[in-house]
């Protein structure tokens, strides 16, 4: 069957500069002294109904912005899971008395945007469209329109959402890492399914508005072109029917750790490279005393480009592109600690072993005076450039009040990360790097790596495996060696596919093809166009957004491709590929080769497939049940790194008398981008 022939592109470029002036850079520079920060505070306006108004005034552009933020504490939404995310796109649609084109268009027209969610809203206008725009803001928040036909289609699209969510393995581990830290009841850990969707009516979403859209827990921010004393009687007008109700708390469990290090399995069989994730429970808030120091440590190991996680998983050893960590701060619950990475299957156990390890050597040791200096002076840089920004002031002047800050919290900031010493560090890294209760999340393919990370031994015991499935239940660990026919060979198995698909005189009658295919990548749409004309003529095209993104072109013995408009002529070992990918069913070609094997048995996306080592960097999986053709996996080699790329075949059709597969799905990285044939011509 014709592969899917993605020219797939990576396209970087870095930029670097170095002063040539004569520095002694044996020495580190000596420190200048701390920069006195001179805050600009907001002015705030305590509303009867319980909101808090913060008003900036910046006159230097024509521009205001407002931000509508309510501070409730979470809540589980138990079996309607999604009720939240619902409300979050019924809102902003318009209001019960204007409509939502009305509405849309009004915004528009000008210029400003406005946009919602279950937890506020925001919108920027040119300040003399800011009466409008704070008139709307409030209509639409204050009388939201809620209808059946809109929830309907909001409900449809998360569901397509979630049918994509089964195959995507970065998805899948990101909501399994939260499930397995918080537990499925906890506000953080619990995730939406079809199942909850399903459950929930157009009242549910308007009950939850009811509960928690109100003005008790609710900050209002202006800033910019405004005149303080106008803001405030504009937002007392527009505002003053909404209306306090007190939100009470709901109760969850406390999360906590394993009591000791233990590795969370979750198989995925279409993985081409494994999710790695090594998490454990804190409980930090902004105004702890060790908060910045936490931050600070937390960059020394794996805040970007100079974090060791990087510099050992990337720079060293060459395991993934990067290697982080992220330290959470939340006033209502425990959150986590995370240290995580995307690498090959290859070095999935190694990689466990090599992030553990540089968090247990950051608790065991103090760091260098140069980590120390640089963690410094990136946090110190982030915030005086934070300051360029007004927003920034309003950001301040929320947190100061929402998370019980002292009054000099920023305006001690830089000395506060100053005067943090690498007994500090040390200390908040034994108290919140936890190696020896940490949840070691692997998502992956498990006949590939399970092996190996059922041996790691770590502080001198073997790391135990629990096994959990896409929605992190606890499941056996999955069978991986299933027996061979005795008398089944890698030619039968190609045989049985080209009689599944119309048989041998159908298919070897096919000389001509074209197909026309559309997937959909950050809301663009791309067309891909496939076309060969006879045995050694093809033409491929993709385009996004009507213009031509990529393009090869196969005539005789010669040919070319066009990538983002740069033309390369194709060698005559290329010229053959090409074509060799082009075959509308290249099985035809590899029956004659010998060196075609059959090498077992696996599971691809929950079917049985048999596995074909068709060359060194080339695997074709096809169905026990079926004989058609589920995957195909070829190793490539990018920028130093190898990794797989897959290519599904699914919902296989009639075409003139040979079945065809109307959806091709290829992996981009942990991504995958679903193709739908929407023309298929066999000639």
């Amino acid at each position: 069957m014709k592969k899917l022939i993605l020219i797939l592109s990576i396209f970087g470029c870095w930029v670097s500069t170095q002063a040539q002036n004569e520095i002694d850079r044996s020495k580190q520079p000596e420190p200048g002294p701390v920069p006195t920060i001179n805050l600009k505070e907001a002015d705030r306006y305590d509303l009867n109904n319980g909101i808090k108004l913060l008003i900036v005034e910046d006159h230097k552009l024509p521009r205001v912005s407002i931000q509508l933020a309510i501070d409730n504490p979470p809540y589980a939404e138990g079996d309607k899971v999604g009720v939240g995310s619902l409300l979050s796109s019924l809102l902003g649609k318009g209001s019960k008395n204007i409509s939502k084109d009305e509405f849309n268009e009004e915004i528009d027209f000008l210029g400003a945007r406005l946009n919602f969610g279950s937890e506020g809203g925001f919108a920027s206008t040119l300040s003399k469209y800011f009466p409008r725009i704070l008139e709307l803001m409030a209509e639409a928040a204050l009388q939201p329109n809620f209808t059946q036909e809109e929830f309907d289609k909001e409900k449809n699209i998360i569901l397509a959402d979630l049918e994509s969510r089964e195959k995507d393995v970065s998805a899948i581990a990101s909501l399994v890492q939260g499930a397995l830290a918080y537990g499925k009841d906890h506000p953080y850990g619990e995730f939406i399914t079809e199942e909850s969707i399903n459950k929930i009516t157009l009242e549910d979403v308007k009950r939850a508005y009811a509960q928690n859209f109100n003005p008790s827990n609710a900050y209002i921010v202006v800033i910019g072109d405004v005149n303080t004393n106008e803001v405030v009687k504009m937002v007392k007008k527009n505002f003053k029917s909404w209306k306090a109700a007190s939100v009470s708390a709901r109760p969850f469990e406390i999360p906590s750790d394993v009591a000791q290090t233990e590795i969370n399995f979750v198989d995925m069989p279409n993985a081409v490279q494994s999710e790695v994730m090594v998490q454990n429970i804190i409980d930090l808030k902004m105004k702890d005393a060790d908060y910045l120091p936490a931050l600070l440590t937390n960059q020394i190991l794996g805040g970007g480009a100079e974090g060791r996680l990087f510099l050992n998983l990337r720079e060293d050893k060459g395991y993934t592109y990067g290697s982080y960590s992220n330290i959470a701060n939340d006033k209502y619950s425990p959150v986590r600690f995370r240290a995580f990475a995307q690498v090959r299957n290859a070095v999935t156990d190694s990689s466990v072993v090599q992030i553990l390890t540089e968090m247990k050597n950051i608790t065991t040791d103090l760091v260098t005076d140069e980590e120390l200096a640089s963690a410094k002076a990136k946090y110190k840089g982030r915030f005086i450039r934070s300051l360029e920004s007004p927003n920034t002031i309003a950001g301040f002047a929320i947190n100061t009040i929402s998370e019980d800050l002292s009054e000099d919290f920023y305006q001690n900031y830089l000395k506060t990360i100053d005067d943090i010493s690498k007994e500090d560090v040390l200390a908040t890294a034994k108290k919140y790097f936890k190696t020896d209760q940490a949840r070691v999340v692997v998502v992956g393919k498990g006949s590939e790596v399970l092996e190996n990370l059922e041996k790691i031994d770590f502080q001198g015991r073997t790391l135990q495996v629990n096994y959990f499935d896409i929605e992190a239940n606890p499941t056996a660990k999955p069978e991986y060696k299933m027996e061979l026919p005795a008398d089944l060979t890698a030619k039968k198995v190609l045989n049985t596919y080209i009689e599944a698909i119309g048989g041998m005189d159908a298919v070897s009658a096919v000389n001509a093809y074209e197909v026309q295919a559309v997937a959909e990548i950050q809301g663009m749409q791309l067309e891909l166009k496939l076309d060969k004309a006879g045995e050694r003529q093809f033409t491929q095209e993709l385009n996004m957004m009507g213009s031509t993104m990529q393009k090869a072109v196969i005539d005789g013995n010669s040919g070319y491709q066009i990538n983002q408009g740069q033309r390369k002529d194709l060698s005559a070992e290329e010229v053959e590929e090409a074509l060799e990918e082009s075959a509308f069913v290249k099985e035809l070609l590899w029956l004659n080769r010998d060196e075609i094997s059959l090498i077992g048995i696996e599971n691809v996306n929950g079917v049985d497939a048999y596995a074909l080592q068709v060359s060194e960097k080339r695997k074709a999986f096809y169905a026990v049940e079926t004989g058609l053709k589920l995957q195909e996996t070829v190793s490539i080699e990018m920028q130093g790194q190898s990794f797989e790329q897959n290519t599904m075949y699914d919902d296989y059709r009639p075409v003139s008398g040979v079945l065809y597969p109307y959806k091709l799905t290829q992996s981009l990285g942990p991504q995958l981008l679903d193709f739908i044939v929407e023309k298929a011509v066999i000639k």
